[in-house]
């Protein structure tokens, strides 16, 4: 699955770095991942469900949260609060860019963030807590035996997974004044709990709570032998595929909204996924392709190359046109097909060219035209063909302005 790589700006003003699991095929619904305390957006669960999830056509949004992974900030500076925010702040972004999530979900104190964040969040639909604590000063039990010294001292370092992280007062300050249960019972959107009973990070009581507070319609379902993260495997793909069946009478697919009349040409935006040495994803309203090269060429194959889209391009005008005449002049047109070759030649086998030396572009373009058509319609279709737009913009002087993003 394709996996587009860039920044958006978080709630305290920092670059946070996000990653977007797309599918191969058209985008059914867009979701909002949320991770684990101190984990990152690339932790194995959120990678390994997104990718399940992308594989069922839900294109899902994960981020390092402020402080984290590739972001920017300071971890101590980050609260509970302010994670709430960037979750905010990332569906913002997804639904000025791509589309807006109808489903949230949320692993460990990232589901007690969705929970709090579903509210702001309107057209969410659906939302999944995974191994999700119903109170998010829980979080405070990994590292309770230095509790008195960060009120006394105003913050220390802990040790987090084998890991050091600098927590402040104002942090526990701040989850303690999060009632989280009030959010749980005003969501009125559909609920999927998904808990380990033997769970020993998070209780499985914080599920039952959830469970308790939430109104209809809502779910439970039990991953037995799985971990508090997930590490199985087979773990994540089972959550993955639960989420997936679960969310779909929940969620509308998302649809390509008509482009109104007076609407002017579209922006075409590519950017790197950086997930291999050449792939982009290619943007334009509320379509998205996948451009790479040929293995041959030092890429992956996982989607046509730039001269394959310019023969696209003019195969799919050449094809338009042709039907557009025939309709017009009801001819008994069934069947166009459009077959593209791009090539180089030198410009001396050429004897219409004007230029004369080194080498030149060739399109060769075969029309098969399938129909009841007499010898003079068939002639005059062919002759259409070299009217279509694009085959005007190609072969006519051509001006492209280039310039610095601001």
């Amino acid at each position: 699955m394709p996996t587009e790589r860039f920044q958006f700006t978080g709630e305290g003003g920092h670059q946070l770095a996000a990653a977007l699991d797309t599918p191969d095929g058209p985008v059914q619904a867009y979701a909002l991942f949320a991770h684990c305390f101190t984990c990152g957006k690339d932790v194995l669960a959120a990678k390994r469900i997104a990718t399940a999830l992308a594989a069922k056509g839900v294109a899902v949004l994960r981020f390092d949260f402020t402080g984290l992974g590739s972001s920017e900030g300071e971890f101590a500076n980050s609260t509970f609060s302010s994670n709430v925010a960037d979750l905010v702040r990332a569906a913002d972004h997804l639904r000025e860019t791509r589309g807006a999530p109808t489903l949230l979900i949320g692993h460990s104190l990232g589901g007690a963030a969705i929970l709090a964040a579903a509210g702001r969040i309107p057209e969410a639909k659906a939302i999944v807590t995974i191994a999700a604590p119903s109170d998010p000063a829980h979080v405070t039990h990994l590292f309770r035996d230095r509790i008195e010294d960060i009120r006394k001292h105003g913050g220390v370092e802990v040790q987090l997974a084998g890991r050091p992280f600098h927590i402040k007062r104002e942090f526990l300050d701040d989850i303690a004044e999060h009632s989280l249960m009030s959010h749980v019972a005003k969501l009125h959107k559909a609920l999927l709990i998904m808990h380990a009973p033997t769970d020993d990070t998070v209780g499985i009581d914080n599920a039952t709570n959830i469970f308790v507070a939430a109104k209809h319609p809502k779910s439970f379902v039990s991953l037995a032998g799985s971990d508090h993260l997930l590490s199985g495997k087979r773990d994540a793909a089972y959550v993955a595929g639960v989420i997936a069946a679960w969310a779909e009478r929940y969620i509308e697919p998302a649809t390509a909204q008509p482009a109104a009349a007076s609407e002017g040409p579209r922006n075409v935006v590519v950017r790197e996924t950086r997930n291999s040495k050449f792939q982009q994803i290619v943007t334009t309203g509320p379509h998205e392709m996948v451009a790479d090269e040929p293995v041959a060429a030092g890429g992956r194959d996982s989607g046509p190359g730039p001269y394959d889209f310019v023969l696209a391009g003019l195969g799919a005008c050449t094809s338009m046109t042709m039907r557009m005449y025939a309709d017009r002049k009801s001819l008994p047109l069934e069947r166009v097909t459009v077959t593209l070759k791009h090539s180089k030649i030198h410009a001396k086998d050429c004897e219409e060219c004007e230029t004369r030396e080194g080498m030149l572009d060739q399109i060769d373009r075969v029309i098969s035209i399938e129909g009841a058509l007499d010898t003079d319609q068939r002639k005059r279709l062919m002759e259409i063909a070299d009217k279509c737009p694009v085959h005007r913009t190609l072969t006519s002087e051509i001006r492209i302005v280039t310039k610095a993003a601001d």
